[in-house]
Formats: structure tokens, sequence, C-alpha cells
């Protein structure tokens, strides 16, 4: 057993030793956990990807089947209590058109009810492209329909083609960030690194495309695009053009970074030990911007979700019969359908609601890279 005097000798170890110890990440981490409005919009962002990616299986309609007889049917009424008040088990009915000029629609009871059910058999489909199957989260039997968010101007069911939008809209901001980011990040380590004449002529061609409105450009781009071109390929080339408009911020931010980096001790004794350019620059200058990187695509990604939105209401992105938030918005612009049928506005709250929520956590991850952050 040790006397007070030899422990009195030892060296004390500060309680916060445990997590000055601990790795940036893991710190940055630790405060976003603590961010109750970033962790909410995290999870609801992840929820929302998820039903997008899986949509098949969440919509119990198919993107582009269209009712004749359901042109700008309301929000289908879910009825949880039977005519005397009890409750029971979620049912709906079949809806008759009782004005064609004003699409006008009314229950029909003497149809019967048409229970919900869940897990059913419909249209045929592929997961992930890997296997096929015919299953659906829900459903009703014909001749009802289950249209939550209401039809759309072809009888089409508004809530089915938001997650099968969603699936464009979302990743073409997420595939859109990582090329900007890609090429930002090589072209500012370039050019940081490199420095002198080589500096000089790549931030040039920098400013020059951060000079030109980048929502004119991403218009004019899309606008030389082929007429014929399939929706598979138009969605593929706007997800590129988007890509290669935002990077010119990012690589200037990230020269600045690698000019100061540069001069550090570790650069030096890599390039005395031998080291080329290129390693230097890919494992010790690019990995010292990897946390800047992460808070900026965070806070860019909603600007690419509203570009895809944007070009996609002006005729110059998605086509039908394929969906997305921003063609679906289109729909709005007829003022007279508008005033009658409000809900044909549902993808603008998508839209809302995803940009918010990736500004919410863009916030919170900013705030646990910060090193000026308190605990």
């Amino acid at each position: 057993m040790s006397s007070p005097a030899v422990e009195a000798q030892l060296p004390q170890v500060p309680a916060e030793a445990g997590i000055q110890s601990r790795s940036p990440m893991a710190i940055a981490w630790s405060r976003l956990r603590r961010n109750r409005v970033a962790m909410v919009a995290g999870v609801f962002l992840i929820v929302l990807h998820v039903i997008c990616i899986f949509a098949e299986f969440f919509a119990p309609y198919p993107e582009g089947q269209t009712n004749r007889d359901l042109f700008y049917l309301p929000p289908t009424k879910i009825h949880f209590r039977d005519e005397n008040g009890r409750l029971t088990w979620p049912y709906v009915y079949a809806y008759t058109k009782v004005d064609r000029g004003l699409h006008r629609y009314e229950p029909d009871p003497s149809l019967g009810k048409f229970p919900i059910k869940f897990f059913v058999r419909g249209h045929r489909y592929k997961v992930l492209g890997l296997f096929e199957t015919d299953i659906h989260l829900y459903g009703v039997d014909p001749p009802a329909v289950i249209y939550p968010l209401g039809a759309d101007l072809y009888g089409r069911d508004i809530l089915s083609r938001i997650w099968y939008g969603g699936r464009r809209t979302l990743f073409v901001g997420v595939i859109g960030i990582l090329i900007s980011t890609t090429i930002g990040l090589v072209y500012g380590a370039t050019s940081g690194y490199f420095g002198g004449k080589v500096d000089n002529v790549m931030m040039r061609i920098a400013e020059i495309i951060i000079s030109i409105p980048q929502f004119y450009l991403l218009v004019a781009l899309s606008a030389i695009l082929p007429v014929g071109l399939s929706s598979t390929t138009r969605f593929f080339l706007v997800t590129v053009i988007i890509g290669f408009i935002g990077w010119a911020g990012l690589s200037r931010v990230i020269r600045g970074m690698v000019l100061s980096l540069r001069a550090q001790e570790f650069v030096e004794g890599a390039r005395a030990a031998g080291a080329s350019t290129w390693r230097i620059i890919r494992r010790h200058i690019i990995p010292n911007t990897l946390s800047y990187l992460i808070v900026s695509m965070t806070i860019q990604l909603p600007g690419f979700i509203l570009s895809e939105a944007s070009l996609s209401f002006i005729g110059l992105g998605i086509q039908e019969p394929q969906a997305s938030w921003g063609l679906m918005l289109s729909d709005g612009q007829n003022l007279a359908a508008l005033s009658r049928y409000p809900w044909i506005l549902a993808p603008g709250f998508f839209i809302a609601a995803s940009v918010l929520a990736w500004s919410f956590l863009g916030d919170g991850v900013r705030d646990a890279f910060d090193p000026r952050h308190q605990d």
C-alpha cells in the first residue's frame, strides 16, 4: 500500500483527460447527439430517404398509374369509427363523381366499406433491382382507392408520386454535392499546394465561374440538353450538371486551408522523407480538411435540392411520366386549379421540410465541429 507522501508525488490526471484523449470525430459526435433539434432533423431525413429508396413498397400505386374517373380527387377520408361512433378497423368508402366540370366527389356508402389492408399484393416491382415482389405496405380493394393526399390532374395518387419523386429530388442533391465536393477538394488542394502561377491561374478560373449567376448557368446548361433524351438519361445529366456548378466557392476555401497546412511541420517532414507531391496531398493535406468538408456538405445540400426542384418546376429537369417534387409542384401554376384543389401543393411541403431539416442538421454539425464550442 502506498503512503500519502508517495501518492502526493504521483502526477494527477485531470477528470477531463478521458474526454481530451478522444478523437475529434468522437468529440463532434458527442456534441451533435446533445443537439436535439439536429438529431430530430437527422432522424427525419433518414426515415424520408429510406421511404423514398423503397418507394415501390411504401406506395400502393405505380408512379404513372392514371385514373380518368378520379381527376383531382380530394384526400381520401379514413374512418376509424363506425356509424354508431364505436372504434373499428380503419376503412374508406369508394367515391362517386357528382360534378364533372368542377371535379367534385362524394363518398358512396352503398358500395360498402373497404377496410385498409396491410402488406397487400399489388403491381410487381424489383427491390433495389435485385429481386421481384408484389408486396406493398397498405392498400384497399377496388373500386375504392386510398389517396391520403388526394389525386393530381391525371387521377394519380399524389403521395405515391411523392415517394417516387423524392428518390430523384433528394438523391440529385446527395449525388450532386458529392460531385461538387470532390471537384472542389481536388481543385482547391492542388491550387493551394503548388501556389505561384498555378495557383493564380486556377483561382482566376474559379472566380470566373463564381461570377456567373449559378441559377442562370444551370438553366442554360439544362436547356441545351437534347429534347429526345429519355427521362433516365436526363435525370443523370441534370445530376451531373448540378454537381459541376457549385464547386468553385468550395475550392477557394480549401485552397486557403491548404496554403496554411503546407507550411506545417508534418508536411515539411513528409516532404523531407521523400514523399511524392500527390502522396502528401492525399495522406496529409486532404484528411485535415475533412471536418470542414462535412460541415460544408450538410449546409450546402439544401441548395442542391432546391436547384433540382427549380429546374423541374420550369420544365428543364425531370420530365413526365417520371416524378420529382419540383415537377409535381408545377401543377400549382394554374391558379384556378390551386384555389379549388389546394392539395396539389403537397410536394412543396416536402421540399420545405427536407430543406429545413438539412439546414438544422447542418447547423448542428457546424457547432459540433467548432473548436470554440462550449460543452
